[in-house]
């Protein structure tokens, strides 16, 4: 595995595959790597000929009082295990690189980032979709894959790419859970033992959700009441709580295909998000 540092040795990498008429397959990341992003590279590898990841903690998505700091890092790890999932290249720019002192340019998606997440933190979508307008460009691939835990953040970049007319084929990979329940973080690794064992209220509450729609039940405003309530039992604090179209991300009054409970609660310290398609079958 190569391990490149700076974006002209991104592109001149780019560029040389596809002169070889060969297709690029990129995973985005933040890095410290869990089986959830092992499984995203794996998918990548399967739809393109050379995989491309990149390990890049990007302050611009990052609130004033968030983690950037202490956000998980051990690039000695990521690089092992990415290079045992046989990914071609490992893209680690420092952030001067990618965000020169004079740098002054924002991709911003309107509407779909309003809500959820976006509501509580501002300026963190146009963060994200910068620095992947960025790494689309630099690294050129034929397709992205990104996770859907970050449910929010994977339909903004669907939009942005539909907008903008790329040339590139957004795959969204499911949710790898931890044995209990638990999505697979970063971020889990802040927690102790017991705010570990209050997190599982978010799938339970997925559970109750499902069982509920699959007997029936249609009124949003019900099912909301009740995952809540799932949700309170533990020693959390709900940031929302929601019912939403997986395309628009409106809410949903009447429960319909495509209806998605999304999730966002702090436990401790720890802001976790989970989300689950309640009509799709696993």
């Amino acid at each position: 595995m190569e391990i490149i540092r700076t974006p002209a040795e991104m592109t001149a990498w780019a560029n040389q595959v596809l002169a070889g008429g060969q297709t690029i397959g990129l995973v985005p990341t933040m890095g410290f790597f869990h089986e959830g992003h092992l499984s995203l590279m794996r998918k990548a590898k399967e739809n393109a000929g050379r995989t491309v990841v990149s390990l890049f903690v990007n302050p611009i998505q990052f609130g004033a009082n968030e983690d950037l700091s202490r956000y998980p890092r051990d690039f000695s790890r990521d690089c092992q295990l990415a290079a045992g999932e046989g990914v071609d290249v490992l893209f680690a720019p420092e952030p001067r690189e990618m965000y020169p002192e004079e740098a002054s340019t924002r991709v911003i998606v309107s509407g779909l980032t309003d809500g959820l997440c976006g509501a509580s933190r501002p300026g963190h979508f146009a963060g994200v979709t910068t620095v992947v307008a960025k790494l689309f460009h630099l690294i050129k691939p034929h397709c992205a894959v990104f996770g859907r835990k970050d449910f929010q953040q994977l339909a903004v970049i669907a939009r942005m790419v539909a907008d903008l007319n790329w040339d590139v084929e957004i795959i969204g990979h499911p949710i790898v859970r931890e044995p209990d329940g638990l999505a697979m973080s970063s971020r889990n690794t802040y927690l102790s033992g017991p705010e570990r064992q209050a997190a599982l209220c978010l799938s339970r509450a997925i559970a109750h959700a499902r069982r509920r729609v699959r007997d029936g039940l249609v009124e949003a405003e019900v099912l909301l009441r009740e995952v809540e309530w799932v949700l309170q039992q533990e020693p959390v604090t709900i940031e929302y709580v929601s019912l939403v179209d997986q395309a628009t991300l409106r809410p949903q009054a009447v429960l319909q295909n495509g209806a998605v409970l999304a999730m966002a609660i702090t436990v401790g310290a720890t802001r976790l998000i989970d989300n689950d398609n309640l009509f799709e079958e696993y």
